[in-house]
């Protein structure tokens, strides 16, 4: 069951059964926060695809799923609105190692990145690792302007996170 709640200006937070959640600690290393977007299909659908299949993979664990958002797109326009999330997750793996894996799930859902901003079935950003700063070509940390995106603040307030 989902549950709606309007916020104006085309926005709406959606809660269901496993998003926002909190999941048994799971053993690994690092902790990171991760973006969850979409706005081709059934991305609510795939959201929970996509949690079944990170709890399935050895050396990551999911520990905490945020309300999942929609809201109009920005940058390209004309597409349809976007569904976002956050994920708390531990891993063993290092940065650039789990940015691969988000990018290979990515592909596995479906993803393909036909034109800067362009509609899509699943987007997995990584925003926080462990504090870590890092520029390098593949990636930055924390992920640039996650301060400034709605689709990024609100999902993370429903989080009660310390120290990523």
């Amino acid at each position: 069951m989902r549950r709606a709640k309007r916020l104006g200006k085309g926005r709406t937070l959606y809660h269901s059964a496993l998003y926002p959640a909190r999941f048994a600690p799971q053993t690994g290393r690092y902790e990171a926060l991760v973006g969850l977007g979409g706005n081709v299909g059934d991305v609510m659908r795939r959201f929970e695809r996509l949690l079944f299949a990170l709890r399935r993979i050895r050396g990551v664990g999911v520990l905490q799923t945020g309300a999942i958002l929609k809201n109009p797109p920005f940058g390209y326009l004309s597409q349809d609105d976007f569904y976002n999330s956050v994920m708390r997750v531990t891993t063993r793996l290092q940065p650039l190692a789990l940015l691969g894996l988000l990018l290979r799930l990515e592909q596995r859902f479906g993803r393909r990145r036909s034109f800067p901003n362009a509609p899509r079935t699943l987007d997995l950003d990584l925003i926080f690792f462990e504090g870590r700063r890092m520029n390098h070509p593949r990636l930055s940390l924390p992920h640039p302007h996650w301060h400034e995106r709605e689709s990024v603040l609100m999902p993370l307030q429903s989080l009660h996170v310390r120290g990523l």
